[in-house]
This record gives C-alpha cells, structure tokens and sequence, in this order.
C-alpha cells in the first residue's frame, strides 16, 4: 500500500516538473545534480575517514597485490 502511495507521490513529482518551463526544469537538473555530486563527496569523505580511522586502530593493513593474495592462500589452509 505505501508503495503504491510513493508511485502516486513520484508521479505526480513528475507530472509537476514536466509542467514547468522548459528553462525550470533546466534549471531544477542543474540544482538536483549539484546536489547528488555534493552528497557523493561527502559520502566519500565519511567513507575515507572511517577507513583512516579503521588504519589507525590498526584493523586494516597497507600490503601489494602479492601480500593480499599471499594472506587470503594463509586464510585458506588455516
């Protein structure tokens, strides 16, 4: 039921961007494309500082390809 009700609300977010000038809804791209590229980079950085955080208490280790596969074959056979 709340499904059909998020339809009907995203179908009529549609049918309201569709009804405004052209320039507008250039506009509203514009905006909501800023928006999603800001959310990524910030996702990004939370992202990056969990991991530097994570390297720091000692959880993840810096290595080559060749260590990695090495650690994953020790994995293995233990």
């Amino acid at each position: 039921m709340a499904e059909a009700a998020a339809k009907s609300d995203f179908q009529e977010l549609i049918e309201s961007v569709e009804a405004l000038p052209l320039d507008d809804r250039e506009i509203l791209m514009d905006i909501i494309n800023r928006r999603i590229i800001e959310q990524k980079r910030e996702e990004l950085v939370a992202d990056m500082e969990e991991s530097l955080q994570a390297y720091r208490k000692g959880e993840i280790r810096i290595g080559t390809v060749d260590d990695l596969l090495r650690d994953l074959d020790e994995d293995l056979r233990a």
